[in-house]
């Protein structure tokens, strides 16, 4: 290849522009390409690496003028293009009004110019010690720092903090690696003197974090077992936490009892060791959060394996996180509750949250500014509402109110619906959407949206809450029921109307209010080429049960008799819209003027007709009976369902239906059609007692048989058979004969298989017997 390679061809790209973290200084990040040409000019080897460039700006003050400073960086700095210049202007004003800050503090916006960790969470960790304070950390002496490693505990200190600054640089991880001495040295550091030093346990853990965050790393990280140290560290520090606050509020207790009988010098004495040891507490935890934050965050990258996974809720990494909820850090709050949405995917973990209240330790957090801690609380709670159990005790907090005003933010709208949408599926926490502000923020949400479709989990949300009587009413309230029918109607959303429908299901003024849209809603069912619109609009029909609505006058100047009976043919369409049809005519049907107009119209043998394709649906069945029962309400037209129709023997074959709701309706039905017709309540009479003297039969039969199939054995002699047993037998069959079915195949003409297949027959949903289709 060397004889071959003739030219060297780089090619630069530049990157973004940003801030540096310690320094006023630009950091322009770009990308260098190499490539080897061959000597006809063929590339033959490639390389590409990110580098970074600081422009350091000594001159920059108070006094700076921006704008001539920004020229003269770009002029000088051939990686930024001119484009850039009101770019650079602006980080050059912000590095102007920076306020100084220490380096632990500035260190952590450095996490800007390191790619994110391999879970993709945004947060960085932790801020780096101050102890590297004015040292610049050199890949060339990597050995010094290895060296330091072996020194006293300040040495350490310093030593990792070298190595830190290598390791925030993704392009040394590799060959940091590969160096088991550096390892080696780290990892018997952190599992022998991590009590010794916070600031050195941070920086250990830090280092290891840096190679977390890729995750070819990973197996390096599993073989020190660094995750089941830093699990050890993480148990630690929550339990100091624990008894250092408890320490402090005893004492604080102590001083304010004896504020009343001590003398003002032992009091000021008491107060000024209270207040040193509260500073004290209030440091360390400032360093704590620190280590806890790189902790958390190397476990979640860790916690990618579900076997790792597995491993830290074993070792009681769930209740762990759960207790770090009632921090006030929001970084921290922000990686503990992203690990609990994580690991609360799985219902062991789910129940490890609960059991440690975490809820009502969340409850206090809603009440945050900061709305990325609002969403992660939010898409946890997300994952927590699948439960039942965890709705009842969100309730219970009080949490409804803070949610439902959640909605107005935009950032968070999404994942709060999903959540609302899960609480409204119990009917007593709808009535509760009433006393918040629910139904304005949806009503303006909806009415509101600039696109077509309105978001699936608003409408959701909206469809459930519309379900209940009071929120139907809040939600009409003004011109709300006429601007969602604008709406719905413009652009045929089928979950706007199917919000309508549930509206339109309430008695009383809501559903009055439909009488001036029944003609679009009629109008909607021939021209709509939606066709879940078309069930909606059907159903919405279906709901209007009003006494002073036309419904001749609906049927006649909308066709409906025509479009009803071709979509009533049991192949021609989807069951769904075919029910809500039967269930539009038996609302039709209440009516005595339309119960004549109907069948007049020659429907009720399409109705009979998928009564009997459609026998095996229940749903459609029991609507089929309730049309027949409204049309045996009127006298007019019973006499018609009676002598023009064979829906009356159908309906007697249904009286001993399965379904308890179809025999219902079927008996009251008959008992119409018996009071104007003799001889079908005669029928009526002997249908019932035949199926009640068939159960009766059926009761003496079985407990005969089980009497006769006691008498084969005797229990004191062995189970033997004697001469008595045999005639008792015979006795039996003499008496009962073909009832008892022991001589049921005595006739030469049923043959075993013919009854069989009787038997198959009765035993599905009965057919009628007065078909008129009988073979001669």
């Amino acid at each position: 290849m060397d004889t071959d390679a003739r030219y060297l061809k780089r090619k630069v790209k530049a990157g973004s522009l940003d801030v540096h973290p310690t320094e006023k200084a630009l950091v322009v990040n770009y990308e260098l390409e190499a490539t080897i040409l061959g000597e006809l000019g063929d590339p033959m080897l490639g390389d590409r690496k990110e580098c970074q460039k600081i422009i350091r700006l000594k001159s920059l003050n108070n006094q700076t003028d921006i704008a001539t400073l920004a020229n003269e960086v770009i002029t000088k700095c051939k990686l930024i293009h001119p484009s850039k210049l009101p770019e650079v202007e602006q980080l050059l004003y912000y590095l102007q009004n920076r306020k100084e800050k220490t380096l632990q503090k500035s260190d952590d916006n450095f996490d800007s110019l390191r790619p994110k960790s391999a879970s993709m969470h945004r947060y960085s960790p932790i801020e780096t010690s101050g102890n590297v304070a004015e040292e610049t950390a050199n890949i060339n002496d990597l050995e010094d720092y290895i060296e330091l490693l072996y020194e006293d505990v300040s040495g350490k200190v310093r030593g990792s903090g070298l190595i830190l600054q290598l390791s925030r640089n993704p392009d040394n991880l590799d060959e940091l690696s590969q160096n088991e001495t550096l390892l080696g040295a780290l990892s018997r550091v952190l599992r022998e003197e991590w009590r010794s030093s916070i600031d050195l346990t941070t920086n250990i853990i830090y280092i290891f974090f840096c190679f977390s965050t890729f995750t070819q790393f990973h197996p390096v990280i599993m073989n020190f077992k660094i995750g089941s140290q830093v699990m050890d560290i993480l148990q630690y520090e929550v339990t100091r936490y624990n008894q250092w606050s408890s320490d402090l509020n005893k004492r604080q207790k102590s001083f304010e009892n004896m504020k009343t009988s001590r003398e003002s010098d032992d009091m000021d004495r008491e107060k000024s060791e209270v207040d040193t040891l509260d500073k004290k507490f209030q440091n360390f935890v400032l360093k704590q959060e620190q280590t806890l934050r790189v902790s958390i965050y190397l476990l979640l990258n860790l916690s990618e394996d579900i076997k790792v996974e597995e491993k830290m809720k074993r070792r009681g990494a769930t209740s762990l996180l759960v207790q770090l909820l009632g921090r006030s850090n929001d970084e921290l709050l922000i990686l503990v509750i992203s690990f609990l949405k994580k690991l609360s995917l799985y219902g062991e973990n789910k129940d490890t949250m609960v059991g440690s209240s975490i809820i009502e330790k969340i409850t206090p957090l809603l009440a945050s500014e900061n709305s990325d801690l609002i969403n992660a609380i939010v898409r946890l709670l997300l994952n927590l509402s699948f439960d039942c159990g965890v709705r009842s005790r969100m309730i219970k907090c009080g949490m409804l109110p803070r949610l439902v005003s959640l909605l107005s933010d935009q950032a968070n709208q999404n994942p709060v619906s999903c959540v609302l949408y899960h609480l409204s599926m119990d009917d007593k926490v709808k009535s509760m959407f009433t006393y918040t502000d629910a139904i304005p923020s949806l009503m303006k949400i909806i009415l509101q949206c600039s696109d077509e479709q309105v978001d699936l989990e608003i409408m959701a949300l909206a469809i459930n809450l519309a379900a209940n009587k009071r929120n139907a009413q809040l939600i009409c309230e003004g011109n709300g029921l006429r601007l969602l029918m604008q709406r719905a109607f413009t652009y045929q959303d089928p979950l706007i109307i199917k919000m309508i429908r549930n509206i339109s299901q309430h008695d009383g003024v809501t559903k009055t209010l439909f009488i001036e849209f029944i003609g679009d809603i009629a109008d909607a069912v021939h021209r709509a080429e939606n066709d879940e619109f078309v069930l909606e609009c059907v159903g919405i029909l279906g709901n209007l049960t009003l006494p002073d609505l036309d419904f001749t006058r609906l049927l006649k100047e909308f066709e409906m008799v025509n479009w009803m009976r071709g979509r009533l043919m049991p192949n021609s369409g989807e069951d769904d819209l075919i029910l809500e049809i039967v269930v539009f005519i038996g609302t039709c049907a209440s009516d005595e003027s339309a119960a004549i107009y109907l069948c007049k119209s020659d429907l009720l043998p399409s109705l009979i007709d998928l009564l009997k394709a459609k026998q095996e649906d229940d749903e459609i069945v029991l609507q089929v009976v309730y049309v027949f029962y409204q049309l045996c309400s009127h006298t007019s037209s019973r006499q018609y369902v009676r002598d023009q129709t064979e829906a009356t023997p159908y309906l007697l074959d249904l009286l001993h239906d399965r379904n308890p709701e179809v025999q219902r309706v079927c008996d009251a039905t008959l008992q119409m059609i018996g009071e104007v017709s003799p001889e079908w309540s005669q029928k009526l009479l002997a249908e019932k007692f035949r199926f009640h003297n068939a159960q009766w039969l059926e009761m003496v039969q079985s407990q005969q048989l089980e009497e006769i199939s006691s008498a084969f054995y005797d229990e004191e002699e062995d189970g033997l058979l004697h001469d008595s047993d045999i005639l008792d037998i015979d006795k039996a069959e003499l008496l009962l004969g073909q009832d008892l079915g022991l001589d049921m195949f005595s006739s030469s003409e049923d043959t075993p298989d013919e009854v069989l297949g009787e038997t198959m027959v009765r035993s599905s949903r009965p057919m009628s017997a007065y078909r008129r289709d009988i073979i001669a």
